[in-house]
């Protein structure tokens, strides 16, 4: 089978013949050749016949050969234009380079320029397919990958308590510039009735077998939407929105949009599906967002139902800072004190501007606040709840009319809240990493990892692995190595043992993998080491 596919377009015979015998003689049964005489014949064979490369006369009768070229290359983005002519003018010469002319030869042709000519456009032909071909090849591999990453989005948003720092990571991979989104719950069953759908776990099975489908499909209705993988009967979706808001005029669409979806689906599929869509909210807030839309859907009994047609949640009016409230306590909960004192200072001041005259009002609201801090300080593991604990809290409260000692009562209680979040973390990473340190001083003679270090202090190797290097300083492997070579080099000193002893005893198998790994760490072979050592005891 022919690589290439040349057209040829010269209104001489002779040329149109010496052309196809230099290519044949050259080239082989590598190319096919085709021709033609006028510039509309020359235009209609490349519509048909498509060539790679295009070997054109400038002067032929009817349309010239400069504009038979801008006809092609219009239809023919990649076609690879040769031009030969008798006229050797500038402006023909300017007009070709405009058009992307590889070369421009006169007449009468020197048939090494034709086959210089020719493979330099069979090269770049075969760097653009290369290229092509692998584009192919990495979008067919992103096209494996980019799900799991996606799944991976969802799942942490949804799933995940302490996932911001890794929200930006995500957002790059998967090009997401937006900063809001609202989260669609696809749902399944045999059939509905009322609010709920029948026989969900055979539905989900069977759902398993349109995956593909369901996910084209699902793409195509909300562009730029992350899906995530199934569960039983959900799929959760997430699509990014620019606006914190969306239209009445918008909202009724995407509903519409997404009846008309489960419309589709249930006659490709014979499955039923409902749809829950919640409010645009913040991507940190994709968990509370997911729950609205279950919640819409378990509230009526529609194949579509949006948070905001419901009675989902609590309303607030229009002025109060819904946004700095979450913010808040996003912080309480990362147990960031300096974040979090310094949103309940905003909180505060933004309060007392717009409510100064309704002291108690504000009493109770920051009562609500400090006790509510404390509570996912208590359901941290950071606070020990006793009953009895906050009995002056309201009497304290109570007594205050100065604004500022109510908010310094309120910002206290807010850090002191953070801070008991933040020790029981710190103090739970610091006990596991000392244990680890001591398991490594007392197991480094044996063939220990990472894997089972974690596995003792019962957390996954990931975590470990991170906090242990955030407080040693170094990686498991760099602080295993180097309690080792402290100990060989201590037995090398003060012991008569054999150097194939001593590398057993330190907890490495080979002798010659020992001797390199001592020699990276200490500088010298651990013979020289000890001779070195022996030497300077011996002055």
């Amino acid at each position: 089978m022919s690589r290439y596919k040349i057209m040829l377009a010269d209104d001489e015979g002779i040329v149109i013949d010496s052309l196809k015998f230099i290519i044949e003689k050259e080239f082989g049964d590598q190319c096919t050749t085709e021709f033609a005489k006028t510039g509309r014949s020359v235009i209609e064979l490349a519509e048909n016949f498509r060539p790679d490369i295009a070997i054109m006369d400038i002067q032929m009768p009817g349309i010239n050969g400069i504009e038979a070229m801008r006809e092609i290359r219009e239809t023919n983005r990649n076609v690879i234009f040769i031009v030969i002519s008798a006229y050797d003018k500038f402006d023909y010469a300017k007009e070709a380079i405009k058009l992307g002319v590889l070369e421009y030869i006169t007449k009468p042709m020197e048939k090494t320029r034709i086959v210089s000519a020719l493979k330099k456009a069979m090269e770049q032909i075969d760097r653009e397919r290369n290229k092509r071909s692998n584009d192919l090849l990495i979008r067919e591999k992103l096209e494996t990958v980019m799900p799991i990453i996606e799944s991976g989005l969802l799942y942490n948003l949804l799933f995940q308590e302490h996932f911001t720092e890794d929200i930006e990571n995500y957002k790059q991979l998967l090009g997401i510039d937006q900063n809001y989104a609202y989260i669609l719950a696809v749902v399944c069953g045999e059939t509905q009735e009322g609010n709920h759908m029948t026989n969900a776990v055979g539905s989900s099975v069977k759902m398993q077998q349109y995956a593909d489908l369901l996910r084209e499909y699902l793409k195509e209705a909300y562009p730029g939407m992350i899906l995530g993988m199934s569960m039983a009967n959900k799929l959760p979706g997430l699509v990014p929105c620019e606006e914190r808001q969306m239209s009445y005029e918008e909202r009724i669409a995407l509903i519409e949009k997404s009846r008309d979806l489960v419309r589709e689906l249930k006659k490709r599929t014979q499955i039923s599906f409902r749809i829950g869509v919640s409010a645009i909210a913040p991507l940190e807030e994709a968990r509370a967002a997911y729950k609205e839309a279950i919640n819409a859907l378990i509230m009526t009994s529609g194949s579509v139902a949006h948070a905001d047609d419901l009675p989902i949640g609590c309303a607030h009016e229009e002025t109060y800072p819904v946004d700095l409230e979450k913010k808040l306590f996003a912080e309480v909960k990362n147990g960031d004190a300096d974040h979090a004192v310094a949103a309940a200072e905003t909180y505060f001041d933004l309060i007392a501007q717009m409510h100064g005259d309704y002291l108690m009002n504000i009493r109770l609201k920051v009562l609500e606040f400090a006790l509510y801090a404390e509570y996912i300080a208590y359901n941290s593991g950071g606070m020990t709840y006793e009953f009895r604990d906050r009995a002056d809290y309201l009497p304290t409260i109570m007594g205050m009319d100065d604004m500022a000692d109510i908010k310094k009562w309120f910002t206290d209680k807010i850090g002191e809240a953070c801070r008991n979040v933040s020790t029981k973390a710190s103090e739970k990473s610091l006990g596991a990493v000392e244990t680890a340190k001591a398991y490594i001083r007392n197991n480094y003679s044996k063939d220990i990892s990472l894997d089972e270090v974690s596995q003792t202090v019962n957390i996954s190797p990931y975590y470990f692995s991170k906090i242990f290097k955030e407080d040693v300083g170094e990686g498991f492997v760099e602080y295993l190595t180097k309690i080792r070579m402290d100990r060989a080099k201590e037995l090398l000193t003060t012991t008569e043992y054999s150097m194939k002893e001593i590398c057993s005893m330190v907890g490495y198998a080979d002798p010659n993998y020992f001797s390199r790994s001592f020699k990276k760490n200490v500088g010298v072979t651990p013979t020289e080491y000890k001779c070195e050592k022996s030497g300077n005891l011996e002055a």
